[in-house]
């Protein structure tokens, strides 16, 4: 009885159990179904240059969704700032002058999704979906259409210290998409500002009542997702060195999917970012991985889909084993304060 406590007492205390074994059964499978791939070092490298933008979008969205809210706008604000750091560098030379106004541009984009929604009361699914067609349609009639390839942009040290290579070998990228993932962490499990989101996806009334600026605060996650994914759209650029204008078109999906198979609650209240790093490095490899196992045409997309149904049931079942998991959104609705107020309403 007491070896089963003390393996409860582990269980919880690690953040994101579940999706952590959930990766490992599914790098285990592929190990066993393609080990001429995944036994070798370069389908890692692989994925640590192609999912830093998932990751860093992920764990941007995973703020946005803690809070109640929902971001359906970044496939276009990365095409859209992958154009204005395209065209800027062009213009000037300087890739920073270019990855700053990247960087203002999608939190300025972030900030008007935030005001829309908050300020005329327009439920953000709409405010995004709206806003997702109008920059994705500006950046088509801006760039005519056309791609525009910045192969010069290798030379500049700016290349060398977001999408380089550390000791020849493992992507810059990637460091920079776990840093940010490290941070997100931080902000969410240790700051004030963290608290205040968890709050408000918990119960708004009670928050309000409590003191926390509803409406700023979700601006300011707004601005944040925005910002995140500026840099997303420069990491894009600067790796492939080219902007297209439909280059966020294929991270809508894979970036939520990422998120809810990472246990983040889709009603709000209960946000996992390391449940999204694993959740991102899951979808990341889940193509090669089916396609390197021998299931090829027609098959690979329903093979993919299947796994991510099974990736999520087993987290969610995993998860039920869980027992006080002494998650934020949990101590909030036991709070005896919360409840006299929920009561109070």
């Amino acid at each position: 009885m007491e070896q089963v406590k003390k393996i409860q007492k582990f269980f919880n205390s690690v953040e994101s159990l579940p999706i952590i074994l959930v990766f490992v059964i599914i790098l285990i499978a592929f190990m066993r179904t393609a080990p001429g791939v995944f036994t070798r070092p370069r389908i890692y490298m692989s994925i640590l240059s192609t999912t830093p933008p998932l990751l860093v979008l992920g764990a941007g969205l995973t703020l946005v969704i803690t809070s109640g809210e929902i971001d359906l706008s970044f496939p276009s604000v990365i095409a859209f700032c992958g154009m204005v750091f395209a065209n800027l560098y062009k213009m000037t030379g300087s890739p920073l002058l270019g990855f700053l106004a990247a960087l203002a541009v999608g939190a300025f984009i972030g900030y008007v999704n935030g005001m829309i929604t908050t300020k005329l009361n327009i439920p953000s699914i709409m405010t995004t979906v709206g806003t997702n067609f109008f920059w994705g349609g500006l950046t088509v009639l801006l760039a005519g259409g056309l791609s525009l390839n910045i192969p010069e942009v290798r030379e500049y040290f700016l290349h060398t210290l977001f999408t380089g290579r550390i000791g020849g070998i493992l992507p810059a990228q990637a460091v920079w998409a776990v840093a940010v993932t490290v941070f997100i962490w931080f902000l969410l499990n240790r700051h004030v500002f963290g608290e205040h989101i968890l709050f408000i996806g918990d119960n708004e009334n009670v928050s309000r009542v409590m003191g926390v600026n509803v409406k700023g605060t979700k601006v300011a996650v707004f601005t944040l997702m925005g910002l995140l994914g500026g840099f997303a759209s420069v990491l894009l650029t600067l790796e492939m060195a080219n902007f297209w204008t439909t280059q966020g078109s294929g991270f809508l999906l894979p970036v939520v999917a990422a998120v809810f198979i990472g246990g983040t609650s889709i009603s709000g209240g209960e946000g996992r970012v390391i449940g999204t790093l694993f959740g991102t490095f899951i979808v990341g490899s889940l193509e090669a991985g089916v396609v390197a196992s021998g299931i090829g045409g027609y098959w690979t997309r329903l093979t993919t889909g299947l796994i991510m149904l099974g990736s999520i049931a087993l987290n969610v079942a995993l998860d039920k084993t869980r027992v006080g998991s002494g998650s934020f959104a949990d101590k909030l609705r036991s709070s005896v304060f919360v409840k006299g107020i929920q009561k109070s309403e």
